[in-house]
């Protein structure tokens, strides 16, 4: 039973979160190409996005109605909207299809991993907890293998979101049938007492708000970084399945070294592993800098994901969902900014450099905040 509620969470995270999100980033080249998006504009229907990431989530927090409703609607709405962003050629548009995955995937990161994480625990496999946040650097993966292929073969970026779309469709049919039922989200009988916010969960949450705008300036234009250094190079189109597939590795790394030092040190490590992905990605000239910074990048992606949510629940362990929402609100409060800051640097500056330096300071910081344990932390 654990293996399959933690199966269905890692496939529903592929497909809200690997493919129902970050399918934008291997799109980007084609619809610039296209003269759908240009760089400035590509930035600003990202941000739409991630604005739709925060209403979502902070929504799913706070929720007492229809939770499991609103988890499967999550699924679902990454798939179709997926499909409709075929359909969608003006910049407008795309930025209302993405405010609406953004919505989907918040809903769907919140509640499922308040799903997993519970039910996870009650058989006693709480280890398990940590390979279900590998279901969005695998769905990166898968996707970006699939951008590969249909970048070989010059297709439209109308076709391509289709061959996504599909892609999507196909993995959450697997899954439909094991997702929560009515009740098993919410139960008013164990609501615990409110919560109150100490020094060290304060610091968490600015630590992984300021993850969610470091992480996002690269990821979002890592393939169009690529594309544009490299026009005539094949090679760097995996660019964006090696940040897939090392987030996946990460994930693993984590389970393996989990009990060597605190969860808080891990944390520190993973984010500072990816402010200098960042920053080689910026500065380090030639596709090394690029596929050494997508290693340490994708290595500390989704590592940091559980890490900071097992840090909150030892600092809160009977809010577990809460605290998923108001980390996940505050990383896409992050995201949001981040790709506003990418538009200023590439609409002043030309260049996305600048915006990637700010991205590995902000890193830098949020390792900071939790390299040092809360005395009220278990």
């Amino acid at each position: 039973m654990a293996i399959r509620v933690a199966l269905s969470a890692f496939i529903a995270l592929i497909v809200a979160m690997g493919i129902g999100r970050f399918t934008f980033t291997p799109q980007v080249p084609l619809m610039i190409t296209e003269h759908q998006l240009t760089l400035t504009s590509a930035a600003v229907v990202a941000a739409f996005n991630y604005l739709g990431y925060l209403c979502g989530s902070w929504n799913a927090m706070r929720t007492t109605t229809h939770v499991e409703a609103r988890l499967k609607a999550g699924i679902g709405g990454a798939v179709i909207l997926t499909l409709l962003s075929a359909c969608v050629s003006d910049a407008w548009l795309h930025g209302v299809v993405r405010f609406a995955i953004g919505w989907a995937s918040g809903w769907a990161m919140v509640l499922v991993a308040a799903w997993s994480n519970e039910q996870l625990h009650k058989y006693g496999r709480p280890g398990l907890s940590a390979a279900v946040f590998a279901g969005p650097g695998m769905g990166i993966f898968l996707s970006g293998l699939l951008a590969v292929f249909l970048h070989a073969r010059q297709v439209s970026a109308a076709q391509a979101w289709c061959a996504y779309g599909v892609l999507a469709l196909v993995l959450a049919s697997l899954i439909f049938r094991f997702l929560p039922r009515k009740g098993e989200l919410h139960r008013p009988e164990t609501t615990p007492e409110p919560l109150v916010l100490t020094s060290g969960l304060k610091k968490l949450v600015w630590s992984y708000s300021l993850a969610g705008f470091g992480y996002i300036i690269p990821a979002t234009f890592l393939s169009q970084m690529a594309a544009a250094r490299f026009p005539a190079s094949a090679f760097a189109q995996f660019v964006w399945p090696i940040f897939g597939g090392t987030a996946v590795l990460g994930v693993g790394l984590g389970i393996v070294m989990r009990h060597i030092g605190s969860s808080n040190t891990r944390l520190a490590f993973n984010l500072w592993a990816q402010a200098l992905g960042v920053l080689c990605a910026a500065v380090v000239p030639g596709l090394s800098g690029l596929v050494v910074g997508s290693i340490l990048m994708g290595i500390g992606f989704l590592n940091l994901v559980s890490l900071s949510l097992q840090y909150a629940r030892e600092m809160a362990p009977r809010h577990s969902r809460y605290m998923a929402g108001l980390l996940t609100t505050g990383y896409a409060i992050g995201q949001l900014a981040g790709p506003l800051v990418s538009a200023l640097s590439t609409t002043f500056t030309h260049r996305l450099e600048p915006a990637l330096y700010v991205a590995g300071a902000g890193l830098l910081v949020a390792g900071l905040l939790v390299w040092r344990r809360d005395p009220g932390a278990a």
